[in-house]
């Protein structure tokens, strides 16, 4: 089912881990979570509408515990209930369900009851794509909009802290543009130049980023070669670092539809990892995010 996703598992920590789930009364949540938490033995805890959960669960096969669902209302009431569940440290990773993402978000980043970072919230995306040889990360496709230096600069922070902590040794970004030559003109070149000479500064921790790199000479060492383009990273690259979140996103969803790509992917920058997979996401989607908001 999971393909080189799998390699992914061998991070996933041997201590049984919670999942707080933020308005839980929906079929494609429920069967995701109860999908992990069969294959994986995972703890939940379901936080929605109780009566709907439990027809829900039931109409699957399952049957939650005492303990493991939490009656509420509305979407606010929801996120609130979810978000102080983690607060409380009584679970490692939270993921929205049948509610809107603002409503979620706006707990998590409240100042005084919510579970922000000390930075940016970024969205972080593994892909399996059949024509690479490992998963590619890009970020962030969705998210930040048009990020500022500053926030890219951030990104980067929030990526390389992910990846040291699933076991990357010196996470290998590429800050993506049309094209590997500085343009004036073109802001994101810029930037991209800018933000290679941080990482070297070590300003993003132990990792190579270079930029700006267009998208052939990141993924194939071959088109570094015939542009006689010098790079540490060319064709072995980790993580796709965007311009802006149209990029990211228009990419990640070109990969899934026309090259039979898998994604996961969850929101970084937090105390805990994010799952804001979309309603419309298949189960497998809704797995794959959940395996790798699990093993940070």
């Amino acid at each position: 089912m999971y393909g080189c996703f799998d390699e992914m598992k061998i991070g996933l920590v041997t201590e049984r881990r919670v999942l707080v789930v933020a308005g839980a009364h929906d079929e494609g949540t429920l069967e995701a979570v109860f999908a992990f938490a069969g294959e994986f033995g995972a703890g939940f805890i379901l936080v929605g509408d109780r009566e709907k959960i439990m027809s829900i669960s039931s109409k699957t096969g399952h049957e939650p515990k005492a303990g493991e669902v939490v009656d509420a209302g509305d979407a606010e009431n929801c996120a609130e209930i979810a978000v102080g569940l983690i607060k409380e440290g009584a679970g490692n990773a939270l993921m929205k369900g049948m509610i809107d993402t603002g409503s979620l978000l706006k707990r998590v980043l409240d100042k005084n009851t919510g579970i922000r970072g000390s930075g940016t919230l970024s969205h972080f995306a593994f892909l399996e794509v059949p024509e690479y040889h490992k998963l590619i990360g890009i970020t962030d496709g969705g998210m930040i909009p048009d990020p500022t230096l500053e926030q890219k600069a951030q990104i980067a922070v929030n990526t390389v802290d992910y990846l040291k902590k699933i076991g990357y040794d010196l996470p290998k970004i590429a800050a993506l543009c049309a094209s590997e030559t500085v343009n004036e003109k073109i802001r994101e070149t810029v930037e991209a130049a800018l933000l290679q000479e941080m990482c070297e500064a070590g300003e993003f921790g132990e990792c190579i980023l270079e930029g700006p790199l267009s998208f052939d000479i990141a993924v194939s060492r071959e088109s570094a070669d015939v542009k006689n383009f010098s790079s540490k990273i060319s064709g072995d690259v980790d993580v796709l670092l965007m311009p802006n979140i149209t990029t990211g996103n228009v990419l990640a969803k070109g990969l899934i539809y026309w090259a039979g790509a898998k994604m996961a992917g969850c929101i970084l920058g937090a105390k805990i990892p994010i799952v804001l997979a979309s309603r419309g996401a298949s189960v497998e989607e809704k797995v794959l995010s959940i395996m790798m908001s699990m093993i940070s």
